[in-house]
């Protein structure tokens, strides 16, 4: 019986703008609530495409709306307000998190990022009174934008997959990272969950975003973001991040 790992993923980005100073990111994890969030934000916003990122070596999926393909990563930005987005359809096992990180942290360092910013869900139990937002940041990024203490730290625990390896970046260089989570449920998307983000950002960043289409916006995707949220829990355990890290 082979013991053979699985061939290392790599991962390009292809932009034909530069991006903004701060990066906010969703992934495709459990819930789907901040790639939700991150897809509302783009729309939102009117933000233009201005990017994609390709991987190799990973099963690949091709999104398609009325017939029209596009990229299962995506690069948005809007230099009117100094924001830029990264929508990630695509999941990404936790052996190939620290090359995606790599490839963005890589591509992020060449171009002037100064804040990256995750948005992010966690199936953890919880009741009614914790429905809100945690943060996980590098001491600089406490600095400049959590002075205020509106949004409370989490609690404990630890971080894996593509969301350590761009916090672990933050904590060795100047780049400023966080990763705001919320709690979430199993249905795909969580709307409540994916308000709860996108009104982290409008608190932190001032930018005023109208949240009242998400409803409209999350049912006329709910279908493929349900069957995105099926592949996300058919993924074998052993590639799977475990979301229970968290307390």
């Amino acid at each position: 019986m082979s013991t053979q790992g699985p061939t290392p993923a790599s991962f390009e980005v292809t932009h034909s703008v530069e991006p903004a100073e701060i990066l906010v990111a969703g992934f495709s994890t459990f819930g789907l609530a901040g790639l939700t969030a991150v897809d509302y934000l783009a729309n939102q916003l009117d933000m233009d495409a201005t990017g994609y990122v390709t991987a190799a070596e990973l099963p690949a999926i091709t999104p398609f709306e009325d017939g029209r393909p596009r990229h299962h990563t995506r690069l948005f930005s809007r230099r009117s307000i100094g924001l830029s987005v990264l929508v990630n359809e695509l999941f990404v096992p936790v052996w190939a998190a620290d090359p995606f990180a790599e490839a963005i942290l890589e591509w992020t360092g060449a171009h002037g990022v100064e804040e990256v910013v995750v948005l992010a869900g966690v199936p953890v139990p919880h009741g009614p009174d914790e429905h809100k937002a945690f943060y996980v940041a590098t001491d600089d990024y406490r600095d400049r934008r959590l002075r205020e203490g509106s949004i409370p730290p989490m609690g404990g625990g630890f971080l894996d997959g593509i969301n350590a390896s761009l916090v672990q970046q933050g904590m060795d260089t100047d780049l400023k990272v966080c990763v705001y989570l919320t709690p979430v449920h199993a249905q795909a998307p969580d709307v409540e969950a994916a308000i709860r983000l996108i009104e982290v950002i409008d608190t932190v960043y001032d930018i005023r975003i109208d949240v009242t289409e998400l409803e409209a916006f999350a049912g006329e995707v709910q279908e493929y973001y349900r069957d995105l949220a099926e592949r996300v829990e058919a993924a074998e355990p052993a590639i799977r991040p475990d979301d229970r890290m968290y307390m």
